[in-house]
Parts: C-alpha cells; structure tokens; sequence
C-alpha cells in the first residue's frame, strides 16, 4: 500500500504530521476510510475513534471530537475540537460520564438538551473502546 501525506489537529496540539498508509475517520453514517490518491474532498468529523496506519504498519489511535477533513493532491488534513490518545484517557472518569449520560437522556428534556447529552453519550463511549487498544503514539 502507498503512502501519502497527513496531518492531524487538534485545538491545542498537533496530534500526527507525516506519512501513513490510511486514515479512518469517524463520520455520521459510519468510519470512512482514506488511502493513497484519495480523491480530492471534504468530510464532517463525528465524535468516535481514529486510526492511522503508520508505514511500518503500526497504528496511532485516538478519540476525536467534532471537526472537518480534507482530503487535496495526495495530502489529507484532519482538524478537529478534541483529540485523546488511550493513555490520556482516564477510564474512571469517562465511566462516570457515561452514566451521567445516560440518566440525562432517561430524563426526556429539551431537544438541545437530548444532543447535548448524546454527545457525551458518544464521547464516553469512544473513551472507554479506545481504552482497551493498543497504540504507537
């Protein structure tokens, strides 16, 4: 597999900057995957986890929050709010927002309140998944 050129963002760090085989992202129907001469596009970023396949063929994972990719000549930029990797996570905490989350949605409030608590749903899930996987990075 060829490799081609990424770069990952996030609000206050440079997650990833350099070759890779592919890159999955997390979008809203699913985790969309990027290789090699990906036609040129632009994606919306769902919370949930992302994958790099470093050219020995290790992989760097991280949870992502809300954000866009780009994908131009062979180059991929992915920006996004947020980004953990498993060792930052703390899988106390994220259980607990889990919970928190899950009584919040039980409880039937406003519709702004519904997604705000679904979002915290997806992010604790994401959390705890990645907890338990190996990384590189």
């Amino acid at each position: 597999m060829e490799a081609f050129y990424v770069r990952v963002i996030a609000c206050d760090h440079t997650f990833y900057a350099g070759l890779c085989k592919q890159v999955i992202i997390p979008l809203e129907d699913g985790s969309y995957a990027i290789q090699a001469h990906h036609e040129n596009a632009a994606f919306a970023v769902e919370i949930g986890e992302l994958y790099i396949q470093l050219e020995s063929g290790e992989w760097a994972l991280g949870v992502v929050g809300k954000g866009f990719a780009q994908v131009s000549h062979n180059r991929a930029t992915i920006i996004v709010d947020t980004l953990e990797t498993p060792e930052q996570v703390d899988r106390r905490r994220a259980m607990e927002a889990k919970e928190r989350a899950e009584e919040q949605l039980r409880q039937k409030k406003s519709i702004q309140e519904y997604y705000h608590s679904n979002a915290s749903l997806a992010r604790a899930m994401s959390r705890l998944s990645i907890t338990n996987k190996k990384t590189r990075h």
